[in-house]
Formats: C-alpha cells, structure tokens, sequence
C-alpha cells in the first residue's frame, strides 16, 4: 500500500480524490489540508510515500511547499491549469492529475507511484529547478519595501533592514531600527511573498531575516534560540520542526 498526503486548499476537491484513491485499495490516505503551513508541518512529521498536491494555493504554491519540505516524497500534482506544462516532467516518481481526475488517470499515476517509491536526492532537487522554470518563477522579483499604515500615513520600510517580523495576537509585525511597524500581510504571506533566500520562517509567529542572526543557541528543556546581531542582542525561539532547515539555510 503506497501511504499518501493530499494537499488542496479546496475541501470537496480533498474528499474526492480521496474516496477514489481508497477505492483502488491500493493507496492509504494518511492525512489531508486544505492549508499549505499546516501541511507542511504535518508532512514534515509524518513520513509518507507520496503527496497529491494542488499547485494554485493561498500563501504559497506547490512548488513553493516542495522546496520547504525536510523529506522527498514522490509527488504528483493535481491541477486545473495544463499551461504549468507539468507534463515535461514525469520522471523520479512525478506525475501531474488534471481537474477533473478520472480514474484512468488515477490509475496510471498510482501505477507510476508503484514502480517509482525511492526519489534520488539530487534528481529531485532538478525536477523541482526545472519546474520552477517552466512556470518563470526563477526570475521572479521580490519586494525591496514593506508598507506599514499608521492612520492616513503609509510608511515605507526596507526590507533589507528588517531583521524580523512577528506575529502577536491579530497582528503583524515588521522590527526595524528597534521599533514596531504594523504590516497588513500574515507572517505566512510574508513567507511566501519574501525572498526565501533571504528570509525564513523558524517559528509559527517569527519569520526572520538570515543575515541577522549571529548565533543559533540551544535553551532550557531542550529548546533552540536564534540570537540576532543587533543592539539588543534578541533572541527568537526556534520551534522544533524548523530547526533542521534553519540550519540546511545557514550552512551547517
């Protein structure tokens, strides 16, 4: 039985892809989420054969969820859009589903996923480069400022200035020069609307810039810390999910 995931942010698109796939009884759907945060989280604890995975989500996209996964799964993708060319690359246990699924189709990707359970490292990281390319994401331009509104004023805030964003209550944060500026867009919109080169989620309310931390620390009870280099010396806690790709980030 091939363990699967399966990731859409539409619910009825989720319930029936699952039905079909439990009907071959020849897949195990293992879990489902309708939000890519929460799905990478869970992907991220729960080792799995494969990901049905929905391309056009809220937040950040398919591909998007790939490169921040810590485990190679094979993965087909399942979308309405044919223009994502996703056919050029069926290899190393990839397969795309056009909207609506039959299930000849169904079939032959479960068939794929059968003869191709193992994805080598560095082919998955190709097949991801390439579709990447394909969609011209790899060109694809990331803010130089962030809007913060104060009344009817609306500041401009560099971002290669912004050591951190957090979240706290119902709002976000983005700190620069030691103080607070409201900004409209969830730290997971900002995840995905940032350069991931540049900035990196380590915790569910703290996205922080990279070239701002100075040291990764371990903490009480088993805990990790990133410190900044700024006057303050700030620490952000690390949850324990983001800790290996923080270090994958940082080179170490």
């Amino acid at each position: 039985m091939i363990r699967a995931w399966l990731v859409d942010d539409e619910e009825l698109a989720i319930r029936r892809l699952g039905r079909m796939l439990e009907a071959t009884g020849r897949v195990q759907v293992a879990g489902s989420s309708t939000d890519p945060e929460e799905a990478l989280a869970q992907l991220n604890e729960n080792s799995v054969d494969a990901v049905f995975l929905d391309i056009e989500m809220p937040g950040y996209n398919g591909f998007e969820l790939l490169r921040r996964l810590e485990t190679r799964p094979a993965v087909v993708f399942v979308t309405a859009y044919d223009q994502y060319a996703v056919r050029a690359f069926e290899a190393n246990g990839t397969d795309y589903l056009l909207k609506p699924v039959t299930a000849e189709t169904l079939d032959r990707a479960i068939a794929k996923l059968e003869r191709a359970r193992a994805v080598d490292p560095d082919e998955y990281r190709l097949m991801l480069a390439r579709l990447t390319a394909a969609l011209d994401l790899s060109g694809r331009q990331y803010p130089r400022r962030i809007a913060s509104k104060l009344g009817d004023r609306v500041q401009f805030i560099d971002v290669d200035k912004i050591p951190y964003f957090f979240a706290e209550g119902k709002l976000t944060y983005a700190v620069s020069a030691g103080k607070n500026f409201v900004v409209d867009d969830s730290i997971v919109q900002l995840e995905a609307k940032l350069d991931p080169g540049q900035f990196h989620r380590i915790h569910r309310g703290y996205l922080v810039n990279l070239t701002s931390v100075a040291e990764v620390c371990s903490w009480f009870g088993g805990k990790m810390v990133a410190r900044l280099n700024d006057a303050a010396k700030t620490e952000l806690p690390i949850a324990r999910d983001r800790v290996r790709s923080l270090k994958d980030r940082l080179g170490f």
